[in-house]
């Protein structure tokens, strides 16, 4: 789904954050999504928390920046950490070029997604957000 300059799938949950789910079974695939990265500009620097970290809904796992400004990263989900994309260190402007591929963020187990997925929204409520802000 393309809504004004940027790119959605239909298939993701999305924060009001900024921050996209993918499920792959009882894990989440978490990352920022191509609103988020353009409005980043250059991304020069991710740290992310490491494996094994306990997170909530909504806390910070992270920070993004760029040659603009400093971002906390939010977990959409509640859950553990099982594995942090360590190609970001080396290549962070790979959320910049494939925010939904090759520059997801984390993998978190979930703890409780029916629970976490009504603070969640969908593609289409997400294209609505957009459209506000860009107001």
């Amino acid at each position: 789904m393309q809504v004004l300059n940027y790119n959605l799938q239909d298939e993701l949950y999305y924060s009001k954050e900024h921050e996209w789910v993918r499920l792959e079974g009882k894990t989440a695939v978490v990352g920022i999504t191509d609103y988020a990265q353009k409005q980043l500009h250059e991304i020069v620097y991710v740290e992310v928390q490491k494996g094994g970290s306990e997170v909530k809904q909504f806390q910070t796992i992270g920070t993004v920046e760029s040659v603009k400004s400093v971002s906390d990263i939010f977990s959409p989900v509640t859950g553990k950490i099982t594995e942090v994309n360590t190609q970001l260190a080396e290549s962070p402007e790979l959320l910049n070029q494939d925010p939904y591929g090759k520059g997801w963020i984390a993998k978190i187990s979930l703890t409780d997604f029916k629970r976490d997925s009504q603070e969640l929204l969908t593609a289409k409520q997400y294209a609505e957000l957009i459209k506000t802000l860009e107001r």
